[in-house]
């Protein structure tokens, strides 16, 4: 498994993250799938437990995963945040007695897992956590899209309740499945970078290895409104997936 990056280790990127990667209407989504009757939510890769915070906040019993202590020390300090219960572990690892309704996988968290084996540990393990008929829903980009040209010198102003930084993407490695990039952060008084390797397996790779852990495809979505994933336009592949009875 991947280390977490500094992007996520280091408190002073810990603590902008939500500049950059706030609330927008991928968040809308995944809130949206609780509804309003309260039920055990499962988190994998909470991040600064923004989504935590909001499930909590509408009575939802939730558990936030994460293997980045930093991240996780915002979280805490979010509004519900003791309302949570945190645990710092990585998805295809983390031991809870509980039992859950939903299980989501957000902000692209899943493309980390750079091998088939990596993803099915994960699926199996969240398989393992998921209550009879439970769903298991996450994201990963589309591998058509051209990343390398949207993310490759990148660059902008950012404000923060610390001041403002400027923050710059470079893509240093493409190979295969994968792309490798590197931000560079630029506070008044430091300049800390972060590397990243993220993969970018399709479609049909993601469902067979859903399928080999258990679970059974609902649904597959292109975008954040529910509308069908379309292979040569559609930015995001959107999986709603559902327990079956063993795997």
């Amino acid at each position: 498994m991947q280390e977490p990056d500094n992007h996520y280790q280091h408190p002073a990127l810990a603590a902008v993250y939500d500049v950059t990667s706030g609330w927008d209407t991928d968040r809308d989504y995944y809130l949206s799938l609780a509804g309003r009757t309260p039920m055990d939510v499962l988190d994998i890769g909470c991040g600064t437990g923004l989504l935590c915070n909001a499930y909590a906040e509408q009575g939802h019993r939730v558990v936030g995963v994460d293997p980045a202590g930093a991240m996780l020390q915002e979280a805490r300090q979010k509004p519900n945040g003791s309302r949570v219960q945190w645990l710092e572990a990585y998805g295809h690892n983390f031991e809870t007695t509980r039992r859950f309704d939903l299980a989501i996988m957000t902000g692209h968290a899943f493309q980390t897992l750079l091998s088939d084996t990596d993803i099915l540990a994960l699926f199996r393990n969240v398989h393992r956590h998921l209550k009879r008929d439970g769903r298991f829903v996450f994201e990963t980009r589309n591998p058509a899209m051209d990343w390398r040209s949207r993310w490759h010198g990148r660059s902008g102003r950012c404000d923060s309740a610390a001041g403002p930084y400027d923050m710059a993407t470079r893509v240093l490695d493409m190979s295969g499945e994968t792309i490798t990039f590197e931000h560079v952060y630029t506070f008044a008084d430091q300049t800390l970078k972060s590397r990243s390797t993220l993969r970018f397996p399709d479609r049909d790779a993601v469902n067979r290895l859903l399928r080999d852990a258990g679970f059974s495809v609902d649904g597959c979505y292109g975008d954040w409104q529910a509308g069908p994933f379309v292979p040569d336009t559609s930015d995001e592949i959107i999986f709603d997936a559902r327990r079956r009875q063993s795997g």
